[in-house]
């Protein structure tokens, strides 16, 4: 490899998100934070130069988006996923939960059903809940290793009334990479029902040799014409703190409504410098992207070895894709608090609790695998020490 992702950077007192708040979060500042969803890795060197170069500036003003922008999200989703993108159906959006709730809002009434695929990530439920809708749960289910969806039961929801669809793929927090055969057949139900997809595909492009992402729009013109699809750059190449994203909508009428809304909204002008960043990762990134999925899939068959030989009884879910591990921990008999006592005060390591993924992840853990090698040996062995103790 020619980068070196076994090297730590020091984020303490930087103002991040995982590692400065432990004390306030886990009552310790000594914890090993190994759950929210951000690398401990750096960016591409591409990335690091051309913010640099922005901040040389000086002046920091408006921005606006230059087509080479546009071109560098065309190109990347040709290359690397075979989807061919009009560069007219790109509407920027500040982040993809952003997106998420905004088509709540605009595609559903108050008081109508929104379906979700639980467990799921949590803020799906935020921007249901939030915009007044009512949450119509179709839950996953575990065959054979790994999730799957209940169709049955999802055309039940849709007969029931519900129209708006919220899909996660791959899947967070149980790196399902889903199958084209899989998707077609949800999105025929959906055709059917008449029911809008809102496909959150910001993990599409960390996918494990043996698995293919299938952008949802790109299963047929009549799906796309249903389907509102949101992107980022930001978890592929390390960029979530720039606040960027964008939503792929070839559908003129929801496009519209959207970009109108975020208008009305004022969040639609240009980062001074999120667009710079995003093209020169999506332009200059690649083989640190290949690089990095070589390194994480290590870490993966690292933590899989490790549980078996040393926590037998906890059984996780191989993942496809994604950076994340979804482990089922029930065996050890802990409720929600248990297992946080057990993370926090015995093992003094952050893993993410299940149970905010929805009620289907109790007794569930997910672990951040992006990080440096000696991190994650040290995070497992204080984990498994504990258990131990128990």
């Amino acid at each position: 490899m020619t980068i070196n992702f076994d090297e730590l950077i020091d984020r303490r007192n930087t103002r991040s998100y995982k590692w400065d708040q432990s004390e306030k979060l886990f009552g310790s500042a000594d914890i090993l934070p190994l759950w929210v969803a951000d690398m401990d890795f750096p960016s591409p060197s591409a990335v690091q130069e051309v913010l640099k170069k922005r901040a040389d500036i000086s002046a920091y003003g408006y921005a606006v988006r230059g087509d080479s922008y546009f071109e560098s999200i065309v190109n990347w989703y040709s290359r690397r996923h075979n989807w061919k993108i009009e560069q007219h159906w790109i509407t920027d959006s500040p982040s993809v939960v952003t997106s998420l709730s905004l088509a709540v809002e605009l595609f559903t009434e108050p008081g109508g059903q929104v379906v979700l695929q639980s467990p799921v990530y949590y803020p799906f439920y935020d921007v249901i809940e939030s915009n007044d809708r009512v949450l119509a749960k179709n839950p996953l289910v575990i065959r054979n290793g790994r999730y799957e969806m209940d169709l049955d039961h999802l055309e039940s929801l849709f007969k029931d009334g519900a129209k708006l669809l919220l899909l996660c793929s791959p899947h967070n927090p149980g790196g399902r990479v889903w199958d084209r055969e899989e998707l077609l057949q949800l999105g025929e139900l959906c055709l059917r029902y008449g029911v809008i997809v809102v496909s959150d595909e910001i993990h599409c492009d960390l996918v494990f040799p043996g698995h293919v992402h299938t952008p949802f729009a790109t299963l047929s013109p009549e799906i796309a014409d249903i389907t509102i699809t949101t992107l980022a750059a930001t978890k592929t190449f390390n960029l979530p703190g720039l606040q960027t994203s964008f939503m792929i909508t070839s559908n003129n009428k929801m496009r519209a409504k959207l970009e109108k809304r975020l208008r009305t909204l004022s969040i639609h002008m240009a980062h001074h410098f999120a667009q710079d960043a995003v093209e020169a990762a999506f332009n200059e990134g690649e083989q640190w992207l290949e690089e990095l999925l070589t390194y994480v899939h290590g870490n993966l068959t690292y933590t899989l070895d490790f549980f078996q030989e040393h926590l037998p009884q906890i059984e996780p879910l191989k993942p496809d894709g994604t950076y994340l591990l979804w482990f089922d921990c029930r065996a050890l008999g802990l409720d929600k608090r248990g297992l946080q006592e057990l993370m926090f005060k015995k093992a003094k390591v952050a893993f993410s609790e299940g149970s905010v993924f929805g009620s289907e992840g109790e007794g569930w853990l997910r672990i951040n695998l992006a990080c440096p090698r000696f991190i994650l040996e040290k995070a497992l062995t204080q984990f498994a020490d504990a258990v131990k103790r128990r």
